[in-house]
């Protein structure tokens, strides 16, 4: 019988052959195979050390944004990371030259680099060529010829539980001595939407710009910092001692290379498509917005479109997509296929943008009633001098149908938020109304406008028609926890074969069923043992939807805010209808990126629990948990509609503005707050991005909370997220 040896497994064969055929399989002494295995990875790593070079920096910024932080002024985590002082590495891709490294060790933008080749006595000046702005990688020039460039891996011979060997050059000053090694295994391929090989070996600051190195002396690729949540040159540093670490792989770094040596930067290839749920890995791949003048808009693609196939790859889920388009550049082209009702279309050619002109979030001027189940929406408020105001509406008209070219009918109010998420600023729309004085049906013309950045001093009250469970089931009120501290949760008298009975009774139906606890409450998470805290208005009725506030305190406080923060907001939560709750940080220097997602269980426990508004959830923070709010606000923004902070900076460049995932701001801080110049900063980038933002200086502050006018403000803005 022939035995075929795959490809993937031949360099296992070449290391353990001479090990194992010298004495039989059973006999085989252990420190004979361990010291194969040490012998293999000694060769690999002097296979490679020859292109591992070191790179010194001088000049630059002391600081760079990220990493884990202490109180205000970057984002979360932390107020910046400090600028190495020792050496960096980097892996020449080039016999004329070219070296590649992680963009990481560039981004306090240094005045003068220097690398240092192994063999070669004389350290090298080198400047940057260009940048890889999706891999975040950086290629440098030095004058040098006759390099030695090392092998690349196949990607498609990848596999998990192969060795990876992460070598830097930052351990020692003599380059001719064998780089610093740690060893693992690959752990997982098609990483980080498609551009990253994932391994347990040790990567850190210590070998950015290294080499992953397979055990035959092949190179799987350029160890990087990476995330599949945060973009930019730091993305990812914050959790490198978590166990992972990432490569870009070296096969596609040669494949770009020639564009790179061009100087031109790549940037990532964005087709301009928002989905149209929040579920990107179960949900069909139905577009729900498309950026204006995007390479979507551009080929012709229409919000409803289901796209089926890329590149002659199917698309069963938007994560499908994510991971297609994840590793393409700006220029690339590609071939999609997609259904539009019954029938079936292909676009070819359609080229990929490196950016698409911002969202901007078209304005009618009115404010729904809410829990109203319609027909139509009913108006509680027009806004003065707005489209809404020009056409003729008035305050308890019911909307019927809204929509441009013709009108469409308008069956509640998320169908009009949708409507109007489907249609441009300067777009003429027509509106049936069902008039509140004699109910007379009129249409109306508006031209929509940009959402104008100011809040109304004083809104309507009743806000809710108080109608948010008609035909909807029921919630179960939320339960108390069954194990409270100190309770044994198996007392003998309930565990007797007597007591056991009393689970065959059956309920009775005349017996009132428990009331909804409301006050102000502690809570734990029985899984993750995470404390949380929630006030919930004693005037609360689940047949009226709620706003929600997730208040994320300042360093040092610790959750022990709490009932402070909630009495701050007691009457406003009863007349407005709200609930707030308070995560815990779980270090004392406060807020972590990584905290978000356990973070987002809490708050997610809290939505499933109440009768929630999803147009009114809102982040809220100040100073580091500003940061966080920030942060949670971009990342979950399935879940949140708001984002408010007070004396925090972005840190982070935030996100693009879509169209079904609409995102507003409340940013304020005191004109003598040291980070004022950064806090103004950050509110000019989010309007640069196009998003709705507001604006408060506070007189005479500093890193204090929000005065009484700005609060009151700020009351209101939460108010009206759901304008229209």
């Amino acid at each position: 019988m022939k035995i075929t040896i795959p490809n993937s497994v031949r360099p296992w064969v070449a290391v353990f052959a001479a090990a194992l055929l010298a004495a039989p399989l059973f006999a085989q002494p252990k420190a004979d195979i361990n010291d194969a295995t040490e012998k293999a990875m000694k060769a690999a790593s002097a296979k490679v050390a020859p292109a591992i070079v070191k790179i010194e920096t001088a000049g630059g910024a002391e600081t760079v944004a990220g990493g884990p932080k202490k109180g205000p002024g970057g984002p979360p985590p932390g107020p910046g990371i400090r600028k190495g002082v020792g050496p960096t590495t980097g892996l020449v891709v080039s016999a004329d030259g070219y070296i590649i490294s992680s963009a990481f060790n560039f981004a306090n933008k240094p005045t003068d680099i220097f690398v240092t080749v192994p063999g070669r006595p004389q350290r090298l000046v080198a400047k940057i060529v260009a940048n890889d702005q999706t891999r975040m990688l950086t290629l440098l020039k030095i004058d040098a010829k006759d390099l030695p460039v090392p092998d690349a891996f196949p990607k498609k011979d990848v596999e998990v539980g192969q060795w990876g060997l992460s070598l830097g050059r930052t351990l020692d000053n003599n380059v001719d001595h064998p780089p610093s090694m740690s060893v693992g295994i690959v752990s997982a391929t098609n990483r980080i939407w498609g551009k990253a090989i994932q391994t347990d070996a040790k990567t850190s600051p210590v070998n950015y710009g290294g080499a992953l190195v397979s055990i035959d002396g092949r190179v799987y690729g350029v160890i990087v910092p990476a995330s599949s949540r945060a973009e930019g040159e730091t993305a990812g540093v914050d959790v490198y001692d978590g166990g992972i670490g990432f490569a870009v792989p070296l096969e596609d770094v040669m494949a770009s290379l020639p564009r790179l040596k061009t100087g031109a930067d790549l940037r990532r290839g964005l087709l301009g498509v928002s989905p149209q749920g929040a579920d990107v890995y179960n949900a069909a791949p139905i577009i729900g917005a498309i950026q204006p003048d995007s390479a979507a808009a551009r080929a012709g693609l229409q919000v409803g479109d289901k796209i089926t196939e890329i590149n002659g790859k199917k698309v069963p889920n938007y994560s499908t997509l994510q991971h297609i388009m994840g590793p393409l550049y700006e220029g690339d082209e590609l071939t999609l296929k997609v259904t539009r009702g019954d029938k079936e279309m292909e676009f070819k050619a359609v080229k990929l943008l490196g950016t698409t002109t911002s969202y901007v979030n078209a304005y009618f001027g009115v404010l729904p009633m809410r829990d109203d189940p319609g027909p139509g929406v009913e108006v509680r408020f027009v806004y003065p001098k707005s489209p809404a105001e020009v056409a003729g509406i008035k305050v308890g008209d019911r909307i019927m149908k809204f929509g441009a070219p013709a009108p469409v009918p308008i069956q509640n109010r998320a169908a009009l938020i949708a409507a109007i998420q489907r249609v441009n600023p300067g777009v003429e729309v027509q509106v049936e109304v069902k008039r509140k004085d004699g109910g007379k049906v009129e249409t109306l013309k508006a031209t929509l406008v940009p959402a104008p950045d100011e809040v109304a001093d004083k809104l309507p009250l009743p806000s809710s028609a108080g109608k948010a469970l008609e035909g909807v089931k029921p919630k179960d009120p939320p339960k108390k926890d069954p194990f409270p501290k100190g309770k044994d949760p198996f007392p003998p008298e309930e565990c007797g074969g007597q007591d056991e009975k009393k689970d065959d009774k059956k309920e009775d139906p005349k017996k009132d069923k428990p009331k909804v606890e409301t006050g102000f409450m502690t809570r734990t998470d029985a899984a993750l043992g995470r404390e949380y805290w929630v006030f919930v208005p004693d005037n609360y009725d689940p047949n009226v939807s709620h706003g929600l506030i997730v208040w994320f305190h300042p360093a040092g406080e610790g959750g022990k805010d709490g009932e402070k923060m909630s009495k701050t907001f007691r009457d406003f939560a009863e007349d407005n209808h709200f609930i707030v709750m308070g995560p815990k940080a779980k270090g004392a220097d406060g807020w972590v990126a990584n905290e978000t997602e356990v973070v987002m269980q809490d708050v997610k426990s809290v939505i499933g629990q109440y009768t929630i508004d999803k147009t009114r959830v809102v982040a809220h923070g100040m100073a580091n948990g500003g940061q966080m709010a920030f942060y949670v606000g971009f990342n979950a923004r399935d879940v949140f509609r708001g984002v408010c902070t007070v004396g925090a900076t972005l840190g982070n460049p935030p996100k693009e503005n879509v169209a079904n995932q609409p995102l507003s701001f409340f940013i304020s801080g005191g004109d003598k707050d040291p980070l004022i110049k950064e806090i103004v900063e950050s509110k000019n980038l989010l309007m640069e991005k196009r998003f709705p933002v507001i604006f408060r200086e506070m007189k005479e502050s500093g890193n204090e909370y929000f005065d009484e006018k700005t609060f009151k403000d700020f009351l209101n803005w939460m108010d009206s997220l759901d304008r229209i």
